[in-house]
Order: C-alpha cells, then structure tokens, then sequence
C-alpha cells in the first residue's frame, strides 16, 4: 500500500526514541543491527581512520539518539556537534552521555568498532569516554531551513555527516537536492559531506506509527549531488542481505556518498 507522506509535526508527536532503539539497534535483533551497521561503521572506519578525513569540528545532522556512526569520528576530530529536530530524541541522547542507568546499551557496537580498529579490553570504556568527551554540543535542528540551526549560526567545520535522516523530511528529490545546496554554507571549502542511509525505501514503523521516507534512488543520488555542486569522491551502493523485516522497513538497500564542497 502507499504511504502518506509523514507531516513534521505528526513525526515530532509520535515519534519514540525508546521504540525506535528497540527495533533498530538492540543487539542481534535490531533490524540495522546487521548488515547496515556493519556498512555503515566500516565505511566510517575507512573515511576516518584509514582515509585521512579529520580536522577540527564535525558536524552530525539528525543524530536522533544513535551514537554508532561517532565512534570512529571521535579519534580524529576534535569536536563534535550533533543535532536534531526532536527534543526527545536530545532527551535519549543525553542519557547516554551522562551514563544514566536507563540509557540504551550500546556496548556491543562500541566493542565492534574497538575490534575494527585494532583495540581489544579495556579499550571499549575509553572509547566511550572520548567521544563523550567529545560531543561539546546537541543543538535543534530543521533540516529543510536554509539554516537548519536558526537563529544559531554554526561557524563552516571540516566535515558535515548525516545518518538515515534526509529521506524522511524530503518530500521529493528536488528537496533532498535543495538540503545538500544548503548543506554548502555549512562546509568549509574543500571540506567533506557524508550521507549514509538506505535505498529505495517508502516506510519504515516505530512501534504502530508508519513513517514515510524517500525512495532514493542511486542514479537520482548522484545526480543529487552533482547538482548541488559537490564532488563525489567515493559512492558505494549495496542490496538488503537480510529481508525478512521488510514488513517493518521496506529499505532495499544502502548507500554511503563521500563528497567534497569544491575549494
């Protein structure tokens, strides 16, 4: 059946962060918990650790309450922002960042990305550590405003990122091309833009709520990005292995674009 499409509001009522976790993160259950994770952490692990994108400040938009695409990120920038549209999600964050007991357990990512870099032991508690010491601010974000962050004006950083997150505020491709437009202002010449999200999508469910996403497609996403004026410098698109929850999330499959804002 078709999908409506999900208005702002309706998403900033009804959407549960806690639900959400649940269905997508919890170990070995979590519909990403898979083989989307373990794209999304190798791909960041290379951008970052292997293939040199670092630098000052990193820039992460629609951040919801996740923390799995920092971990790499935290090594090699010196400050990290994260952001988005709802407070509940800033809510379920800061539990974690504050090691508050009701906190969603992210340790079985957080030793992943320890074994991926080379770190075995102890080292899982101090990755947590860096990056919570890392992340100076979580600030409220609108995607679609010309600047997402009104009336804070975030200063060009090194690095723009952004998680499963503008497929379901964009209505249509022009949209999602006029986001990465804006994206520009918030990119230092030169500087990376890194979007991670999944492929030829309509739906995905937290709990009984349906929520609506962009269906992308690989040639529109190219043609996105080189439309906005990026440089793409790396493009990986890869099917869905595991489909036996596509009742709860139609994603096909998934994609990871590293682009570059012209010098």
């Amino acid at each position: 059946m078709a999908t409506t499409f999900t208005a702002q509001q309706q998403f900033i009522d009804e959407f549960d962060p806690k639900v959400y976790l649940q269905t997508y993160h919890m170990a070995q259950s979590g519909i990403l918990s898979g083989d989307f994770q373990e794209f999304a952490i190798k791909n960041l692990y290379e951008t970052f650790i292997k293939g040199g994108v670092r630098g000052n400040t990193l820039l992460d938009i629609g951040t919801g309450s996740a923390i799995y695409h920092l971990l790499s990120a935290c090594e090699v920038f010196d400050k990290i922002i994260v952001s988005d549209l709802l407070d509940q999600n800033r809510v379920e964050f800061e539990k974690w960042l504050k090691k508050d007991p009701d906190a969603f357990d992210w340790s079985h990512i957080i030793k992943y990305v320890c074994e991926l870099e080379g770190n075995r032991g102890d080292s899982e508690e101090k990755k947590a550590e860096k990056l919570r010491s890392k992340v100076k601010e979580y600030l409220k974000c609108d995607a679609l405003k010309r600047n997402p962050f009104d009336p804070v004006v975030v200063p060009p950083v090194d690095c723009l990122l952004s998680c499963l997150c503008l497929e379901t505020p964009c209505k249509d491709l022009k949209s999602y091309c006029e986001v990465l437009k804006n994206f520009m202002d918030l990119i230092k010449p030169g500087g990376h833009l890194l979007i991670l999200s999944g492929l030829n999508a309509t739906f995905y469910h937290v709990g009984d709520k349906r929520i609506s996403v962009l269906s992308s497609k690989k040639e529109n996403l190219e043609m996105a990005f080189k439309g906005a004026g990026y440089q793409i410098e790396k493009a990986v698109f890869t099917p869905r292995v595991d489909k036996t929850m596509m009742h709860v999330a139609d994603y096909e499959g998934i994609y990871f674009i590293h682009a570059r804002k012209p010098k």
